[in-house]
């Protein structure tokens, strides 16, 4: 979905929550569906804040809040590390989080899908949806 459909997307479903679209929340939605990373609550408002939204940070999270409720973003709680989010429009991936840098890397891969199908299966069960988190470390 192009960024600025997502932030329509976004902001749609705040209407539906009840949620006033200010100048600053219009901005912090286009800020989110522009990320290309998995920003957490403070990386989103100090981006809000550099592009001279001026919107406070329990804005951002009342916003993720209900976002979040819409079911139009995810929230990814990694081991550790303060909740990052992303759109819930997305093709399915799991995600890498490198230890040391907390990097996040979202990645497909066919043969842990279909292994994880065939374990299902083979113990009576369909699988209706799965989050994948590996944690690493660079070789060295």
């Amino acid at each position: 979905m192009e960024n600025e459909q997502r932030a329509r997307s976004f902001e749609a479903a705040l209407r539906r929550a009840g949620v006033r679209i200010t100048r600053q929340r219009a901005a912090l939605l286009r800020i989110l569906a522009a990320a290309d990373d998995h920003p957490d609550a403070t990386q989103l408002h100090q981006r809000a804040m550099a592009a001279g939204a001026g919107v406070s940070l329990a804005t951002v999270y009342r916003t993720l809040s209900a976002l979040e409720a819409q079911g139009v973003i995810m929230k990814l709680e990694f081991e550790g590390a303060a909740a990052r989010f992303e759109p819930a429009d997305q093709q399915h991936h799991d995600h890498m989080i490198d230890v040391e840098t907390g990097e996040v890397m979202e990645f497909v891969n066919d043969r842990i899908e279909r292994l994880q199908a065939e374990i299902a299966r083979e113990m009576g069960y369909d699988i209706v949806r799965h989050r994948l988190e590996l944690y690493v470390r660079k070789r060295r």
